[in-house]
């Protein structure tokens, strides 16, 4: 593995608890991972750890098998920052207003020959899409283009490792989803392998090869996309990543293997079902996303629109069940059905997530 992160805590003085607790993790070659979270889940702790700004009170950073931090408790290893080849953009872009878009760019690489230097930014200015603008002063760009040119300074060096810190959070949101697609773009097209950290659910997928869910210095889950979507290990990855809701259900044995009664009906899916064992009398909460339930005026089931938030192509509508339960489902904007209506929903799920029974 290319950065692999072992068993690694790291606690500041008079802290309630560690920034980081126990986390572990790898990166391959070439792939782009993301540590997402809410603000103070220690994902920034992680990258200034692996970047060497900060030190990790127990366990070990490598790269490439090289040794770069070791906690305090064992051999004590620190390299420093500036010896670790690895590149960082931070949310403030700290262009120098002084300095021409060409010379910014330049600014880490004085130590190579002049025609070697001016060789590298304009290859990095082309891949950026600035190459027009390497005349002219940071303030001239917009908040998307300094991004960019943040972005060709720390790739200037060629970097083992790039380390990503919430880089587009001055941005608007459109914008943003656009550079994390334009990023993600140039971050394969140079072959980089990189590290981001952010706490925008769309600018993660958008990004990421593989993505780390972090909670409280924990890191819960670290997997593809599809799967931190579709099989969170955890109830706080379920509910962090996407819509969704939990509905108590029982597991029983049915005729084709475990099935699931709900109270919107039940799920047979005996390959994605556990037994009925692996809960108290096989009582459970049962993971429903959005896109697991289909508006379906035939349906049996009928469930009341409490709240309708409307998303341009779609309605995400809030339902409320006759039997208490609160669900979400997406509709087609074309549906456009009022607060308070009573309409026909259906189950329809490929995965069945379960998690203990809170009551």
């Amino acid at each position: 593995m290319f950065l692999q992160v072992d068993d690694v805590s790291l606690r500041y003085p008079g802290a309630p608890r560690a920034a980081a607790d126990h986390v572990s993790f790898t990166l391959g070659t070439g792939q782009i991972g993301v540590l997402i979270g809410p603000s103070g889940c220690g994902k920034t702790t992680l990258l200034r750890a692996i970047a060497g700004l900060e030190r990790p009170d127990e366990g070990r950073i490598l790269i490439r098998d090289r040794l770069l931090s070791e906690g305090r408790s064992g051999r004590g290893v620190h390299v420093a920052p500036e010896d670790r080849q690895i590149g960082m953009v931070f949310q403030d872009y700290a262009l120098f207003p002084h300095l021409s878009v060409a010379d910014n760019v330049a600014f880490g690489i004085r130590h190579l020959g002049a025609a070697e230097r001016r060789q590298r930014v304009a290859e990095l200015l082309d891949v950026v899409g600035l190459a027009h603008a390497a005349q002219r002063a940071p303030h001239q760009l917009s908040g998307g283009q300094q991004q960019r040119i943040a972005l060709a300074r720390a790739l200037a060096p060629r970097p083992q490792l790039l380390l990503l810190d919430e880089p587009f959070s001055s941005l608007d949101i459109d914008l943003r989803e656009r550079l994390a697609h334009d990023l993600r773009t140039i971050l394969k097209q140079t072959g980089t392998t990189a590290l981001f950290v952010t706490h925008d659910q769309l600018e993660a997928f958008a990004l990421g090869d593989v993505i780390g869910v972090m909670n409280q210095g924990h890191l819960d889950q670290w997997d593809t996309p599809y799967e931190l979507y579709h099989r969170p290990a955890t109830r706080f990855v379920a509910e962090f990543i996407g819509h969704a809701v939990f509905t108590p259900a029982q597991i029983v044995m049915c005729a084709n293997g475990p099935c699931v009664h709900t109270p919107l009906g039940e799920i047979d899916n005996p390959d994605e079902c556990p037994l009925p064992g692996v809960y108290p009398d096989g009582n459970c909460d049962v993971l429903l996303r959005a896109d697991d339930i289909l508006h379906d005026d035939d349906s049996p089931v009928k469930a009341r629109i409490e709240r309708k938030a409307f998303r341009g192509s779609e309605f995400l509508y809030t339902l409320r069940l006759a039997s208490g339960e609160q669900v979400l489902t997406h509709v087609p904007s074309h549906h456009d059905h009022h607060v308070g209506e009573w309409i026909g929903i259906r189950l329809q799920m490929d995965h069945v997530v379960t998690f203990p029974r809170i009551t």
